[in-house]
Formats: structure tokens, sequence, C-alpha cells
């Protein structure tokens, strides 16, 4: 017998990337932010590529930059918590 016990089918995988907070959203250090995505770049206490992880605890908030090919990016950024 093979196949895969428990977890989710290859059919609704995609359903799981994708971003996993918003903004003003309050996180802990390790918090994953965002699974398989390139829409977002990390910003100010954020690390990873594309799925983005939170560095400290604090407040999630999103800005917005043109990059030199005018092209808009949005980043995430944590406001630490005092």
């Amino acid at each position: 017998m093979g196949g895969r016990v428990g977890g989710i089918t290859s059919k609704y995988y995609w359903e799981t990337g994708g971003i996993k907070v918003t903004g003003g959203q309050k996180v802990k250090a390790g918090t994953i932010l965002t699974r398989q995505g390139n829409a977002w770049k990390p910003g100010l206490n954020v690390i990873g590529r594309s799925s983005l992880t939170a560095a400290i605890d604090g407040e999630v908030y999103f800005t917005r930059k043109k990059n030199s090919y005018h092209r808009v990016i949005t980043f995430i950024n944590i406001k630490p918590s005092a």
C-alpha cells in the first residue's frame, strides 16, 4: 500500500501558501508571516526569502516602495512591542 498518511493532498496544497497575517496583528518571534510567495519582501525585523518569518515580538505593518523598474513592492515589517 502506497500513498500518503494524514496531511493534505496535493490537490489542495496550493491553498496553504500565501500571507498568514494582517496589518496591526501582534506576532511572536518565529511566527510564519508568508509561505511560498514572491509578492512580499522582508522589511524591518523580518527574515527569509519566499517564506518570511518574524525575527522579534511585535506588531505587523506593511510598506510599499517602487523599485528601480518602477514596480511597486510590498514589504512586511514588524514594529517592536514596548
